[in-house]
């Protein structure tokens, strides 16, 4: 283990018990997530759960009630789904959270083990999974490239293997057509579809040319139905498209609506259950595919973080909002919406809503960067102490969600500044893609003009800010210590990315594509690019304390690329702290976690002088 200088983890954060036990339960609070279901036995569903301390996977039996924890994990187990004829759970089998390991199955009913789902196969990152009632069909990721299989009553055999990115992304109902999505044209962030029979002979191709991807989401939900559900973004937004695979036409959906959308079908194929995302709110519709009728569903403002309809019409949805926690709703076709499934135990306590802030940006594509603001209850007019937490991906976004991270700052005495920056989703592809050729130092410029605003409006001062994040945004966030140290007190950065070259030679092949493919190359091909969005580069001008928290086995932003990072800091004598862990690309340990964010926030206040 390193020598490096340990990140401090407080007993407690808070001195008065309520505070204490607040910040504690809304992590610990038992959750679930929006329930999957056998495709020709519903009754039987699927969830994951918290409840036992752990993220692991649970069975419902819809028609008794009963419920029973499947999985049972040191690191935890999030990847689950049931068969078709509601028999067998499957889960993903990875060794200590590094995302590397195979299929296994057991009996739905209790009792019998885990084994080899479809031997023949070989391990490596999922890539895809379709469970029919005689077909499965699974892809894998390695460090040569992806890997399709298909089993339909003998061995599994290849239908599909390419050195670039690429997986597994529908099945069709009547089990005769896979939906590939690749990236044989070097790109994988911006995917082409291809259809395949199940002996590996192409039926129909569809890319849309640089720059523009294809996503399949599901073949409708009908015996004998070739039409293919797709994403895909040529009016510069995602938008629906229905794609007659075998026909090879296809029918744009056009709705006018000013954000990006995304869908599912209801069971008979003649409607589409659209999620439309704006301003980082989820409103939810069901569109006629005869009548193009637009019809909105009474969702509650806030997010929806998935959605899917019930054999019975109803359509289930997981929905949370700043102030309050995640729900599991469902909304009968007839009726009123309702929770469906509450787990044991006490629903985590509420925390505040956030506001909106557009600040201008004089470089487009759009004309403001939205942030989400939150300020502790009770806090005056400012400044205040504020962490500037970014997020992830760099391909996701800030929403009006609950954050159990959030609230824990907001009880610390932070205020929250969550920034949507160019590279973020749910603003248009050219706000997405406009990090390309340059990413971290464009994202950084977003951030500097929204720090700029809060300081102008009294919010916040540089001696008061602290930047943080994680993977992505913990990447973020060191680049802006060293880019950007006048305007910061301390730093977090969780799982980050701190030596460029060194992350993408030993990260998984995947994230090695997507690099390749937002720096226009590897670092053998672009090394100055790689250099300049790099952490390291800038080590020597990191002025503010550092604390960086890391896992030992993750393949995203690997362990050693960290050490070199914090080897510069300690030659500097630039105060660092050094958070280690026993796991991945995150913990789905629920006591880890409450470690971590003590950690971080315990840092933080010390960093602005709210503690010694």
């Amino acid at each position: 283990m390193s020598t490096y200088p340990e990140a401090q983890v407080p007993e407690k954060l808070f001195d008065d018990p309520e505070r204490e036990a607040r910040w504690r339960a809304r992590f610990s609070a038992p959750r679930v997530s929006l329930p999957d279901w056998a495709r020709d036995a519903p009754q039987r569903s699927l969830y994951v759960s918290n409840a036992s301390g752990t993220w692991e996977i649970y069975a419902w039996d819809r028609d008794t009630g009963a419920r029973r924890q499947v999985t049972d994990r040191p690191q935890g187990t999030f990847h689950g789904t049931v068969s078709a004829d509601g028999e067998r759970i499957w889960w993903f089998n990875d060794t200590d959270g590094d995302e590397f390991g195979s299929w296994v199955a057991q009996p739905f009913a209790e009792g019998g083990t885990a084994e080899d789902a479809v031997p023949g196969t070989h391990p490596g990152y999922p890539a895809g999974l379709e469970l029919g009632s005689s077909v499965v069909a699974l892809g894998m990721s390695t460090d040569d490239g992806v890997t399709v299989w298909v089993r339909d009553g003998g061995s599994p055999r290849v239908v599909y293997q390419h050195e670039q990115d690429g997986g597994l992304s529908a099945m069709s109902w009547d089990e005769s057509l896979l939906a590939i999505s690749h990236s044989e044209h070097g790109d994988s962030r911006h995917p082409a579809l291809r259809v395949l029979r199940l002996d590996g002979s192409p039926v129909a191709e569809k890319w849309d040319g640089p720059g523009k991807g294809l996503d399949a989401l599901e073949f409708a939900p009908v015996t004998g139905d070739p039409r293919l559900l797709v994403l895909h973004e040529r009016r510069g937004r995602e938008e629906l498209l229905i794609w007659d695979v075998l026909a090879d036409t296809e029918s744009e959906i056009d709705l006018d609506l000013p954000g990006e959308l995304s869908a599912d079908w209801y069971p008979d194929g003649r409607a589409l259950l659209v999620a439309h995302t704006h301003h980082a709110r989820t409103e939810l519709f069901r569109y006629d595919l005869t009548t193009g009728e637009l019809a909105p569903l009474p969702t509650p403002p806030g997010t929806v973080v998935g959605a899917s309809v019930r054999p019975d019409r109803a359509v289930e949805y997981a929905w949370s909002s700043a102030a309050t926690p995640s729900l599991v709703r469902t909304l009968p076709e007839s009726g009123e919406d309702a929770v469906l499934l509450t787990p044991p135990g006490d629903r985590a306590p509420g925390s505040s809503p956030v506001t909106d802030a557009f600040v201008e940006i004089p470089h487009g594509p759009n004309d403001t960067v939205h942030a989400l603001i939150a300020r502790p209850e009770g806090a005056g007019e400012g400044p205040l102490p504020t962490v500037f937490n970014l997020h992830g991906g760099p391909h996701a976004a800030d929403e009006d969600r609950f954050s159990s991270y959030r609230a824990a700052w907001l009880d610390a005495g932070f205020a929250v500044v969550e920034i949507n920056y160019r590279g973020s989703t749910g603003y248009g592809s050219a706000w997405r893609d406009a990090i390309e050729g340059r990413p971290g130092l464009t994202e950084l410029e977003d951030v500097a003009l929204v720090h700029d605003w809060a300081i102008r409006e009294g919010l916040t001062t540089p001696e008061l800010s602290v930047v943080a994040g994680a993977s992505w945004g913990g990447y973020l966030a060191l680049l802006a210590l060293g880019t950007q140290p006048q305007r910061w007190a301390g730093g977090v950065a969780g799982v980050p990315v701190a030596d460029y070259v060194s992350a993408y030679a030993d990260e998984m092949e995947p994230l090695r594509a997507y690099d390749r493919a937002l720096f226009g190359g590897a670092p053998d091909d672009v090394p100055d690019v790689y250099r300049s969005s790099s952490p390291i580069t800038y080590v020597d001008e990191v002025r503010a304390p550092v604390l960086v928290l890391a896992g030992d086995n993750d393949p995203r932003c690997p362990i050693q690329q960290v050490l070199n990072y914090l080897d510069r800091l300690e030659q500097r004598r630039i105060p660092f702290e050094f958070y280690r862990y026993d796991a991945g690309h995150g913990s789905l340990v629920i006591s880890e976690t409450l470690r971590q964010v003590a950690a971080e926030i315990h840092f933080a206040r010390r960093a602005v002088g709210l503690i010694d």
